[in-house]
């Protein structure tokens, strides 16, 4: 038994040890976000039996219940923590008619504070498993224990200490299943167990041996609590690739204007088009035209007052019947969208005002999908693109009896591997007469 207590002893200074000669460590740790959480509420109940603690003539079942335990741990590291301890065991006379025991009951109250060591992760369980571990535990006490009051009205104050190992099932990421086996000492007692028998015991030969089944509840709002985390050098080498993949997948620029996707707002914009530092298209006049795009269509169709003029033998109507015609104004569509992106708005604008000047003319709307997905699908998704822009001009005020509109289904007149093609044709376009 002396060499028990010795253990018990030893265990609480290698954590205190622990501590101090693991400062680099932690130093480093402040510098990074510790990557698991420290703290934990451990239950357990279950049975005991005391050893040569009662009376002559006083006897307990073997096993007795009830044994039960409640412990507040912190993890100073993923090897080494500390645990406020509370327990109660409660005594009883066997109930077994040839053990022929006299009566009795008592409680015994204890809280102490143990040293924990994370054997599984020093023996480098985490290398084969991730649900198996195995904790060591020991420390000292204070236990008051109550008789009945009919045989001992006094409360023996004694001093303990606690040593046990504790294995443990992982079953998510909060809960584990823990086994306990502990064995308590008592420091000196002023009376036997059943509290008939007077006594001064400052040996070690009584002590009680515990045995329960808990769960450990991890406490905080990491992935992982430090019975449980792989602290190893592959580990560590799977966590660096990981970050490296989310550097390459945040500095990717998709699509192609100097900005890269973290800081990205639009990660959409066309190419060869000014962005500013969040990768939104320049829009200097807030039309919802990149300034970009809106220059390029004045000087390949047209300039200010050339429709007005008749410039190059058309009239102005008839240009921008022909524009509207020949495809150059168009709705475009982010993919399985059949909300008008943010810089089409203009279009639906361009054709409204047109309607509304020229009260004879009426328009089919013909929307398409790009080749991603099924036919039946897309052919519905195109019909509802069209009458998404038919409805917005119905709303600007356009009579519905001057609109019609229909689904044309997939547009297979570009690469479909290509993403920016395929952007082209997720579109409704007009058609005037």
């Amino acid at each position: 038994m002396k060499k028990i207590l010795l253990s018990a002893f030893l265990l609480a200074s290698v954590t205190a040890f622990a501590q101090d000669t693991m400062n680099d460590d932690n130093d480093q740790r402040d510098r990074e976000e510790i990557p698991y959480n420290q703290w934990s509420l451990d239950f357990g109940i279950g049975a005991h039996h005391p050893h040569n603690l009662t009376a002559p003539g006083f006897f307990v079942n073997n096993p007795s219940f009830f044994s039960g335990d409640l412990g507040v741990r912190y993890m100073i590291n993923d090897k080494f923590g500390i645990n406020l301890d509370l327990g109660l065991n409660y005594f009883e006379n066997a109930d077994k008619e040839e053990d022929q025991s006299g009566e009795f009951q008592t409680n015994a109250y204890r809280a102490g504070l143990e040293g924990v060591v994370n054997v599984g992760t020093i023996l480098g369980f985490r290398e084969w498993t991730d649900t198996f571990n195995v904790l060591g535990h020991g420390g000292i006490g204070m236990t008051a224990i109550r008789f009945d009051e009919d045989i001992n009205d006094e409360t023996d104050w004694t001093g303990h200490f606690i040593v046990g190992i504790t294995p443990q099932i992982k079953l998510s990421d909060n809960f584990a299943l823990n086994l306990d086996a502990s064995i308590v000492g008592y420091l000196s007692t002023d009376a036997s167990l059943d509290g008939t028998r007077e006594q001064a015991r400052t040996d070690f030969d009584g002590f009680v041996s515990n045995y329960t089944i808990g769960l450990n509840w991890y406490l905080g709002n990491k992935e992982v609590h430090a019975d449980w985390y792989n602290g190893s050098e592959s580990a560590r080498i799977s966590e660096l690739e990981e970050r490296v993949a989310t550097l390459e997948t945040n500095n990717a620029d998709d699509d192609q204007d100097g900005v890269p996707n973290y800081l990205d707002r639009d990660n959409t914009t066309e190419s060869g088009v000014r962005v500013d530092n969040k990768g939104r298209a320049l829009d200097v006049n807030k039309n919802g035209i990149p300034d970009d795009m809106e220059s390029a269509l004045d000087s390949r169709y047209a300039k200010k007052g050339a429709i007005a003029s008749g410039a190059n033998g058309v009239d102005g109507d008839g240009l921008i019947k022909q524009l509207i015609n020949d495809g150059y104004v168009n709705v475009y569509f982010e993919f399985n969208s059949t909300k008008p992106t943010q810089y089409s708005l203009s279009s639906i604008n361009f054709l409204a005002t047109y309607l509304r000047d020229n009260p004879e003319v009426s328009a089919t709307l013909t929307g398409y999908a790009d080749e991603i997905g099924s036919e039946d699908y897309n052919k519905n998704l195109s019909e509802r693109r069209a009458k998404m822009v038919n409805d917005i001009l119905v709303a600007t005020g356009v009579d519905a009896s001057r609109l019609s509109y229909n689904g044309e289904g997939e547009d297979d007149s570009v690469e479909k591997s290509s993403s920016q093609a395929r952007q082209l044709v997720r579109r409704v376009k007009f058609q005037v007469n």
